[in-house]
């Protein structure tokens, strides 16, 4: 009975910028900003509203004191000591009261401007060192966080030795570390089995395989063996082979979903030129030209697995291809910081639909398993894997009129 697969998990959304880049944007929404942000804003609006209270009390206390002076002048001389308090020349004493009124009052409003000028001096320097305060102490407080991503960081580059071991009080990022460093021990673990049974592995299916081989070989080579058994030696050799192939991919498969731990300059155009060279023989004899236009793009990896993707890609694209006037077109190329490899080929119209189920190991398209004498199902699930352990990716899009455009693109 058929089962219907699972769906795939949708991936987490990956970040506006780059984590391994050194140089970062630096209003970047991090944690320590926001907090910095909270805390400063919160001392702002805080000074703001003391501010406006103090200033409301002050400018009524003044106007409630100079709406009616204490004093009153009867007579005598009163001469003004600025430019803007103006006083009758012969005044009687109702007008000396109101003119000096109306000096005294404009004298407060003077003084309420210049406490607020200053006040707003003070505050501003206060809010310029709350902000300073709070990013520091935000950074302190977030320091355990930093060293667990730095942590996090190495792991991904495929050290799994690397711990946090975060000292401090027991609080919720010393268990947030904790809990962090088992994950990794756990991790450590399974990597460290999975490496010794592909070790293992790879002695055990290998050499039951070469000693079929190698008997099937013996007993072709016979002069005197009837026809009937040799047609079938030939038939189990071509299965052997294929098994072969098949386990072969399958290691290859499991080594290369790890990073890459020793990188060396190697040119994409070096790697398409080899692959070009290794599919030709096959091109000639499916008459599928193959169009090549190779710019110098060198990107730190290993060129064997980097070969093997240039390879894969152009062994599919000549052998899903149409039987007649056929090519194969493979680009190399440096585009914003990138070094990318596009082949696109002639073939059957591809759905859009049935583009990810090319990547799933033993899976073609309209195709299951190994039943096929194109391949084993693993090219395009190893190519994807390669490209991964280099940091890079793979997308591959239907070409209008048949065919698939296969792009590459690997950080330099």
């Amino acid at each position: 009975m058929a089962t219907t697969p699972a769906p795939h998990p949708q991936a987490p959304p990956k970040p506006t910028w780059d984590p391994r880049d050194p140089v970062r944007p630096l209003l970047r929404p991090t944690i320590r900003i926001r907090l910095t942000l909270l805390y400063g804003g919160m001392f702002l609006i805080a000074g703001i509203l003391l501010l406006s209270i103090i200033y409301l009390f002050t400018a009524q206390a003044l106007s409630d004191s100079t709406s009616q002076l204490p004093f009153k002048v009867v007579n005598g001389t009163v001469q003004p000591t600025t430019s803007w308090c103006r006083l009758p020349e012969s005044p009687t004493g109702d007008q000396l009261n109101d003119a000096v009124t109306l000096c005294l009052r404009h004298q407060s409003d003077l003084a309420l401007d210049d406490l607020l000028r200053r006040s707003l001096f003070a505050l501003l320097g206060l809010s310029i060192i709350a902000f300073a305060f709070g990013y520091a102490m935000a950074g302190r407080v977030l320091s355990p966080l930093g060293r667990i991503t730095r942590t996090a960081r190495q792991v991904a580059g495929s050290d799994l030795s690397r711990r946090i071991e975060l000292d401090g009080p027991d609080d919720e990022l010393k268990e947030l570390a904790d809990t962090f460093d088992e994950m990794l021990d756990r991790l450590e673990r399974a990597f460290t089995a999975q490496q010794r049974f592909v070790a293992n592995a790879s002695h055990e299916l290998r050499t039951p395989l070469a000693i079929n081989r190698t008997l099937l070989e013996v007993h072709l080579s016979d002069p005197g063996a009837p026809v009937e058994l040799q047609q079938l030696g030939k038939t189990l050799l071509a299965t052997n082979e294929r098994s072969e192939q098949l386990v072969e991919g399958l290691l290859l498969l499991a080594r290369s979903d790890n990073q890459i731990i020793e990188r060396k300059p190697v040119d994409l155009a070096e790697v398409a030129e080899r692959g070009v060279d290794q599919v030709h023989a096959e091109a000639v004899a499916k008459g599928v030209e193959i169009r090549r236009e190779l710019d110098p793009a060198v990107v730190q990896g290993n060129g064997v697995l980097l070969e093997r993707i240039a390879l894969n890609l152009l062994q599919n694209a000549v052998r899903y291809n149409v039987a007649e006037d056929g090519w194969v077109e493979v680009t190399t190329e440096t585009k914003d910081g990138q070094a990318v490899l596009v082949v696109s080929n002639t073939g059957p119209v591809v759905p859009a639909y049935e583009i990810d189920n090319l990547f799933e190991p033993f899976r073609r398209l309209r195709q299951e398993r190994t039943g096929s004498d194109k391949g084993v199902g693993l090219g395009l699930s190893i190519a994807r894997s390669v490209a991964r352990a280099h940091g890079g990716r793979i997308i591959a899009e239907p070409r209008e009129g048949g065919g698939l455009v296969m792009r590459v693109t690997l950080p330099i």
